[in-house]
């Protein structure tokens, strides 16, 4: 139940977002003793910021079956007899290095993946449930499950699940949670941030607070900022979250000298439903992501391929995938699926609003999409088909080596020839998830000011964070950053409202 905050109400750590991080953030303070306001710009029925459009998965550090069971203890024995493999420190470290072009922050990387596992058992805790994602995360080949990508589990109901349990638990320790309170400025004076004001329902108050955490996302539903940032055509992309992400929290630590990091040109930008509609939405959430394109061939308005579908799992590529959908002519392209695979899709695929084209030959496959180079398109399956390394067996699970031959753009793996009708397209577009631009911070989530000093009484977490992810993102990250440093922000404003205040250097 949300609580009346007026001004002149004084708190220990003000928590601006409503997501998976600042509810982290907010129990943990607690947790530490502070008296703690929660402000989520949305309205109830919409919180959660774009942790409740995330299916809930979180990647974290494992040694195996052992470790699954004890936060997912209530697997049946035929879940039991799946392969969960394991997930190491030093692969989780390899995979950040990797696919950001080892340009994320050691510093910040050392902390997410070393206190990840802790941290889904602090989230247990909470009351939040995990279960292994079957069937999304892994395959049945020979009548088991084999999980491949390192993102095993699932918080219980997707996103929108996890998030109702973490206000469940923020509730039950005590936090005071207040709904419509959209945050405009910080305040601000030579002994640091001691506040922020907020409009709450159309009436703008001042809320004082010793610490202030800001967990309020990043700027990806601003199409200026996605313009101004990400480049030309971004603001052409589809948001497949919150319509709150507007930068809001950027833009009010920006104006009192926080200094910015990370890859602000950057962001998390997926195949998505070419007809979507513009932001996220309940309704659709779960109907839009088109990620089973490892299995299919992508051709543009040109009816030509434009990258390699198959150059890693899903869980390594499917974030930077978007960013080139979009570069294409008219920022379209199409999936193109064998009859062989059609069956292991996602449910997504088969949701009521969907752009698809179902043909029993090639030709009549080209002559329904219409909006693509007939011929090309046919040209580009027939060479497609004839290079493909058949002797190489195909498996879902792992990167099977069965790639083209000769190709200008070759696919590397799970090349499946178009030749079993009938042919499924589906029409895409880029949709984007989260920015990659943040904040500076120390190793304790405070924030440093571009004199290279820490900012008194301001920390943030989430996708606010800058210096974790660089071009690419390794698949259900987000989430557990979310939660490793807003449990470390939650924390350290805690204890800095606890202290004497002392002038910004």
């Amino acid at each position: 139940m949300a609580q009346d905050v007026q001004t002149g109400d004084e708190f220990d750590v003000i928590v601006v977002g409503g997501g998976n991080a600042a509810l982290c953030a907010a129990i943990t303070a607690r947790e530490e003793g502070a008296r703690v306001l929660l402000l989520e710009r949305a309205p109830e029925d919409e919180r959660g910021g774009n942790s409740s459009f995330t299916e809930g998965l979180m990647r974290f550090v494992y040694s195996g079956k052992d470790d699954i069971v004890a936060l997912s203890p209530d697997l049946t024995p035929d879940e039991l007899n799946s392969d969960f493999g394991v997930y190491t420190e030093e692969k989780f470290f390899d995979d950040m290095a990797r696919v950001t072009q080892n340009r994320t922050d050691p510093d910040l990387c050392e902390i997410l993946v070393k206190q990840s596992n802790a941290t889904l058992h602090w989230m247990r805790r909470q009351g939040v449930r995990f279960l292994p994602q079957f069937g999304r995360q892994a395959f049945k080949v020979d009548g088991k499950f084999t999980f491949w990508g390192g993102a095993t589990l699932a918080a219980v109901g997707g996103g929108r699940g996890l998030v109702d349990q973490l206000y469940r638990a923020a509730e039950k320790a005590g936090v005071t949670i207040r709904y419509n309170a959209w945050a405009r400025d910080l305040i601000y004076t030579d002994e640091g941030v001691q506040g922020v004001l907020v409009n709450i329902n159309g009436t703008t108050s001042r809320i004082d607070a010793r610490s202030v955490v800001l967990a309020c996302g990043g700027f990806e539903a601003n199409a200026a900022w996605r313009a101004r940032h990400l480049g030309p055509g971004w603001d052409l992309a589809k948001v497949r979250g919150s319509r709150y992400n507007c930068g809001d929290g950027l833009d009010m630590a920006l104006r009192i000298g926080a200094q910015s990091a990370g890859h602000w040109s950057g962001c998390h930008a997926v195949g998505w439903e070419r007809y979507a509609d513009e932001f996220g939405s309940f309704d659709t959430m779960d109907d839009y992501e088109r990620d089973n394109y490892p299995f299919s061939i992508m051709v543009n308005a040109d009816g030509k391929r434009f990258l390699d579908e198959g150059a890693d799992i899903r869980n390594y590529t499917y974030a930077k995938y978007g960013r080139v959908i979009l570069q294409q002519p008219d920022q379209f392209a199409w999936q193109i699926f064998d009859s062989s695979v059609t069956h292991m899709l996602r449910p997504e695929y088969r949701a009521r609003r969907v752009t698809k084209v179902t043909a029993n030959t090639i030709e009549e496959l080209a002559d329904k999409i219409g909006d693509v180079d007939r011929d090309a398109l046919i040209k580009t399956i027939k060479d497609y088909n004839a290079s493909i390394t058949r002797d190489v067996p195909f498996n879902p699970n792992k990167k099977d080596g069965r790639r083209t031959i000769g190709l200008d753009v070759p696919k590397s793996n799970w090349a499946v020839p178009l030749e079993n009708p009938p042919f499924e397209a589906y029409a895409v577009t880029c949709g984007v998830t989260f920015t990659f631009g943040g904040l500076k911070v120390t190793t304790d989530a405070q924030v440093i000011n571009t004199s290279n000093h820490p900012m008194p009484g301001l920390f943030t977490a989430g996708e606010m964070l800058g210096g974790l992810f660089y071009f690419n993102y390794p698949g259900a990250t987000g989430l557990t950053s979310g939660a490793v440093f807003g449990r470390i922000a939650g924390r350290s404003a805690a204890r800095a409202a606890a202290q004497p205040q002392t002038r910004v250097a």
